[in-house]
């Protein structure tokens, strides 16, 4: 799972719009960023993997703390080589505790659930939390969304029904709900990275989650740590550098690129996962899946694409 994936994205995103919208925004030096999301998305895909992995031979609330502590020295080595101590050092702590109890109950909620499900239907499940975000800027932002937004929101929802099953027995799904937590949990982390970025710097959102979440989650996990084993030592290895890299890439994509031509680009994490699925494990998504997907995709699309028109109505 993205920890951290919203710090770097910009309070307002919007999409493609027609064609030739997009093709003029490819004019204007987003390729460079474009390619920086591919690449945040391929490395995040890289890490997911690698959790479903060791999900199979360590305790979830584990992995979080692992994901978290490994993670942490290579932060640490890139804010003192940009000299950004000063402004790390300025935080409001509680939104902070907040943001990391929220980031280490996603990180378990999606271990467990992307332990008994394919990666492509975990992640059609997570592509409900951008829709999610929506309804929670209201309350606590004084966002509020327009008709179209909602109804969206509703169209999302339809979609991950049909992605959990229409049936009673694939509704009740414990996978599939603790993945359905996990992007509850991603949407309100994202809200609150909102209001700390009001005041805090991107470095002290980075940093400050990552130690919550090893010291947290280390607390959680240590009555009943496993002994790492030494055949897994590349596999951690592995998902420390992913998710550091994902981090500094999808940063460079939203510093340099216009949103509106970099964040569609965020779902062809879907391709990944379904050839992680096939290479991997031989599995491929079934057609409620596939579906379920589609319409989740579509929805963001949508709103993604209405910011955009209204956008262009506003500043011609």
């Amino acid at each position: 799972m993205r920890v951290g994936r919203t710090v770097a994205r910009p309070a307002c995103a919007a999409t493609i719009g027609t064609m030739p919208n997009f093709i003029s925004r490819l004019k204007e030096g987003n390729p460079r960023s474009i390619t920086a999301m591919l690449l945040a998305v391929m490395l995040f895909s890289v890490m997911d993997t690698l959790i479903k992995v060791l999900s199979e031979r360590y305790p979830p609330i584990q992995i979080a703390a692992l994901r978290g502590g490994l993670s942490l020295p290579l932060i640490v080595l890139w804010i003192h080589w940009r000299g950004a101590w000063p402004e790390v050092m300025r935080a409001r702590w509680p939104l902070h505790l907040l943001r990391g109890a929220l980031v280490i109950a996603m990180l378990v909620l999606f271990t467990v659930g992307v332990r008994g499900l394919p990666l492509t239907h975990a992640y059609t499940l997570m592509f409900f939390a951008p829709l999610l975000i929506t309804v929670l800027a209201w309350p606590v932002l004084g966002e509020q969304a327009p008709r179209a937004h909602w109804w969206a929101v509703v169209g999302g929802l339809a979609g991950v029904l049909v992605a959990l099953r229409p049936s009673a027995e694939g509704f009740v799904s414990w996978s599939g709900l603790a993945v359905l937590g996990a992007a509850v949990c991603y949407a309100v982390s994202a809200v609150v990275t909102r209001l700390c970025s009001r005041t805090d710097s991107k470095d002290s959102l980075v940093l400050w989650v990552m130690v919550i979440l090893t010291l947290g989650a280390g607390v959680l996990a240590a009555p009943h740590w496993l002994p790492v084993q030494s055949a897994d030592l590349w596999l951690w290895l592995g998902l420390a550098i992913s998710g550091f890299l994902g981090q500094l890439a999808i940063t460079e994509a939203f510093r340099h690129g216009q949103a509106s031509a970099v964040a569609p680009f965020e779902y062809t994490a879907l391709a990944w996962s379904l050839a992680i699925d096939w290479m991997v494990w031989r599995q491929w998504p079934d057609a409620f899946t596939l579906l379920g997907g589609a319409i989740i995709v579509a929805s963001g699309l949508y709103v993604l694409r209405h910011e955009q028109v209204h956008a262009t109505a506003e500043h011609p």
